[in-house]
């Protein structure tokens, strides 16, 4: 073996020798210790729910998410702070998010998923966004096409999509995964231009079935 080799190897050990770790960075010091804050408005419909369930809120964003969190009843909000126990520089939006799908009229075990996976949204549409013209009767039978008999068109397509799907007066709130808010939102909008419930169903069984076949 040559002296140049030999003087290559020597300078790679010393490198391996000088090889530093640093420790990661707390949340308090990727925020520079800056207090971050959320206030979260509930609507007045939701208030009362927010109250029956605070303790199944409450629990997972103190004990899991770090943060802290108090009901504002004066102002109808929800608020939520970082502290110095806040390990995910993300803990305060996930939390805001939660508390936010729950005063949109999602159940507290659906909402809560939303600190547990990164990649889940809630998309929001007006009825009318999709058919202006639709009033009275119209916008009744919109709805009722959206909503089935005892719900059955509604649960099969949260089922066939994996989304949670609120109705909230013309308001339609979709929570899940972008490409199955895509899905979801594409039966909706078939129902709200008059499509059958029958037919659309049938569309949105193919449209997963092929999903699952592709993954």
């Amino acid at each position: 073996m040559d002296i140049g080799n030999l003087q290559m190897e020597q300078d790679m050990e010393d490198d391996v020798k000088f090889v530093v770790n640093f420790p990661a960075l707390s949340s308090s010091a990727l925020t520079s210790g800056k207090i971050e804050k959320r206030r979260i408005p509930i609507p007045p419909h939701r208030m009362t729910p927010l109250k029956r369930e605070w303790m199944s809120i409450y629990t997972p964003l103190v004990n899991h998410m770090k943060v802290q969190v108090r009901m504002n009843v004066k102002a109808r909000s929800v608020e939520v702070r970082n502290c110095e126990e806040t390990e995910d520089i993300g803990a305060v939006q996930k939390s805001a998010d939660f508390v936010k799908a729950f005063s949109l009229g999602f159940d507290v075990a659906d909402s809560i998923a939303l600190l547990r996976m990164e990649d889940l949204y809630i998309d929001s549409f007006e009825i009318k966004d999709v058919r202006a013209v639709l009033a009275g009767d119209n916008l009744s039978r919109a709805i009722g096409r959206i909503v089935g008999k005892d719900g059955k068109t509604k649960y099969t397509i949260e089922n066939a999509s994996r989304t949670r799907i609120v109705i909230a007066d013309t308001k339609i709130h979709i929570l899940g995964t972008f490409q199955n808010i895509r899905i979801a939102k594409d039966s909706l909008v078939a129902l709200i231009l008059g499509s059958s419930p029958g037919k659309v169903t049938s569309n949105l069984r193919q449209v997963s079935a092929r999903q699952r076949e592709r993954f």
